[in-house]
């Protein structure tokens, strides 16, 4: 990418989009397009192919989805599947007819099987079950990637997928319930602290380990893997290649936050999968590697949160 490429950033003010901004700006990218809801609709195929072809975007970071956490996975299945599906039609079949050359598709780690050997490598995709929870997510977003690969192998783009490890940082979701783990942590223990309770719960058996990644890390290996000078894979892991589990999570959160009760568990919530971790020696071995541990990045998420606390953050439903 020069300076002046045309690079369109979609779902520019989500968590990953917002980081990926900030990354391209602060390496000189001056030419980005960043449409809000309001600017594009892309559940909407007709919005979606004038704006490609009135802009013409050289470079696409495809960060738009329909996400959320285990519960809101679980419970809103069909909205997961069908608006996931319909924004990943819209924009390749869009990016293909205006022949953008790069298009970096943001995939997940969860759509791997979930009894996966361990670490996870690229090529497990699609050899054992999904985890029941987020199937319709997963298979929206294997589409995606199939999407990608077949673009690519018929008409020779460089559409290609990335597969992140669970993300946390700056500009993510607090929702009490319909967040990622560390947010809807952060969120949970904040409140009970509000409300002087001596005890906090953790859904679930607290034993599942999850590998985390802060989302500037995530936005540091995009860039740079869409950098590269030949891309020579479909898809990608992006993660830190260690796993820790959630009740560990969230005694370091107390520890931050400066909760002092018994934190528990919950064994009626699900689990999920019971381990998940990448290998990430592809990506490594392609010159990028995370450099904030999640103690760091436990803090700059706290701050982020207290610096930007509302009513709404501890009562959502209000």
């Amino acid at each position: 990418m020069k300076p002046d490429s045309r690079i369109l950033v979609l779902g520019a003010r989500g968590l990953v989009g917002s980081s990926i901004v900030r990354k391209l700006k602060s390496v000189g990218y001056n030419n980005l397009y960043l449409p809000t809801h309001n600017d594009l609709d892309l559940l909407d195929g007709g919005a979606v192919t004038n704006y490609f072809n009135t802009h013409k975007p050289e470079y696409v970071f495809m960060c738009a989805a329909k996400v959320g956490g285990i519960i809101a996975n679980n419970t809103y299945r069909a909205d997961f599947i069908w608006e996931n599906l319909q924004i990943q039609n819209n924009t390749f079949y869009s990016a293909h007819k205006n022949n953008v050359m790069r298009f970096l598709f943001m995939g997940s780690s969860c759509i791997y099987p979930k009894f996966s050997p361990q670490p996870i490598k690229e090529e497990y995709l699609l050899t054992s079950e999904l985890e029941k929870t987020n199937e319709p997510y997963a298979i929206a977003k294997i589409a995606g990637l199939k999407l990608a690969e077949s673009f690519k192998r018929q008409y020779g783009h460089d559409f290609f997928s990335v597969m992140p490890t669970n993300l946390y940082g700056i500009n993510d979701s607090f929702h009490l319930e319909n967040s990622h783990v560390i947010p809807g942590l952060i969120a949970r223990m904040y409140k009970a602290m509000q409300e002087g309770k001596t005890n906090f719960t953790v859904w679930g058996t607290g034993k599942p380990k999850r590998e985390f990644l802060y989302v500037d890390d995530l936005a540091k290996a995009c860039v740079h893997l869409m950098n590269l000078d030949i891309i020579d894979f479909d898809y990608i892991n992006i993660g830190t290649g260690k796993d820790i589990e959630i009740i560990e999570v969230a005694k370091m959160i107390a520890q931050e936050l400066g909760f002092t009760g018994e934190i528990l568990t919950d064994p009626s919530k699900p689990d999920g999968t019971p381990r998940k971790v990448l290998d990430v020696s592809k990506i490594m071995n392609k010159g990028w590697k995370p450099e904030i541990s999640l103690r760091e990045g436990l803090r700059k998420i706290i701050q982020f949160y207290r610096e930007t606390l509302t009513y709404d953050h501890i009562h959502p439903s209000k």
